[in-house]
């Protein structure tokens, strides 16, 4: 099924047709410091969205004189314009958690307002699953010698960089240039390891400074690394871009956006003969092959990958059920 996406809510509709107070209210909201920058954004569209609802749909009410009946409508209106239930959901959330933030630092002025999203209110369904089917080592292979045999460094060495890793996009991203720079990692005895470790990355976590890591990846990625840097330093030899991921403009190098991940995603479904491929399966491809075709530790790659928890980390494997039957065949 093909979802569909409202439209954006522009800077003139917002300053000259929203209702003040509403405008106030979800400015303060937005304005915590901890919501991170890519939730922030989220969070600043799907409210501008529900208050042009509330413009359009509900008399451009205040938001404290929203009654429960309101969120149904808006959430039926949310569901006959066609968006995913995942991202009604998210509406959902972003509204319930404007309406909290109001109950608790507006209680003052509206003593009686409470959040308009109860439990009365049902969810919607959730969207089918998709099998979530990981790359084997064999097709990480067959994209490195399609990519090495193609020439096309930049995107080896990404390929190569984010299955070591198992970073996310947003974090390869961040990969700094000096990473070519560094030695293998050395343990407090001064043992040289056999991975190196990139300098401190912005990973997925709460408010503006998120999860501050590192990340460890194989010699691999590192040649492939440097077998890229000095291609681009052949083309743009005054380049000084600090990121190892990156587009050529008029003026030189500049950073790569994370959509572009996505882009390449889809040439190397093509050459994988059209599986699905997208940058987060480098991460759960990573976690599987290591922990069930390598027989690696769980905690290990919970380590590699970040995780509080192994019971997150267990989420990213995908371990073949079919195996849990064959002693009762």
């Amino acid at each position: 099924m093909v979802y569909k996406k409202i439209e954006e809510v522009t800077d003139e509709f917002w300053e000259n047709e929203i209702n003040e107070i509403n405008k106030e209210l979800i400015e303060d909201f937005l304005s915590q410091q901890h919501l991170s920058p890519k939730t922030l954004k989220q969070y600043k569209s799907a409210l501008r969205i529900f208050a042009k609802w509330v413009h359009d749909y509900a008399r451009n009410k205040d938001i404290p004189n929203l009654k429960p009946r309101d969120a149904l409508k808006y959430q039926n209106w949310l569901i006959e314009k066609g968006l995913s239930p995942s991202g009604i959901k998210f509406k959902r959330s972003a509204v319930s958690s404007l309406c909290g933030f109001i109950e608790v630092y507006y209680n003052d002025e509206y003593p009686m307002f409470r959040n308009i999203f109860t439990k009365a209110i049902p969810n919607v369904a959730k969207a089918p699953v998709k099998e979530k089917k990981p790359l084997t080592t064999k097709e990480i292979n067959k994209l490195v010698t399609y990519l090495t045999e193609k020439e096309e460094w930049q995107k080896l060495a990404w390929v190569l960089f984010t299955y070591s890793t198992g970073c996310r996009r947003e974090e390869s991203r961040q990969l700094l240039t000096e990473v070519a720079t560094y030695e293998k990692h050395k343990d407090k005895y001064g043992n040289e390891k056999p991975f190196y470790v990139t300098h401190n990355i912005r990973a997925k976590g709460k408010g503006r400074e998120g999860k501050i890591r590192k990340f460890a990846f194989d010699e691999k990625a590192m040649r492939a690394i440097k077998r890229w840097l000095e291609y681009r330093k052949s083309i743009v030899p005054d380049d000084d871009c600090p990121y190892v991921f990156v587009r050529k403009t008029k003026d030189g190098y500049k950073q790569l956006s994370a959509n572009t991940f996505n882009l390449w995603c889809k040439q190397f479904s093509e050459i994988l003969g059209g599986r699905p491929v997208h940058p987060h399966l480098f991460r759960s491809s990573r976690a599987t092959n290591a922990v069930v075709d390598e027989g690696k530790d769980i905690k290990a790659v919970q380590k590699l990958l970040g995780h509080e928890s192994s019971q997150t980390t267990e989420i990213y494997v995908v371990r073949d059920d079919s195996d849990d039957l064959d002693d009762l065949f």
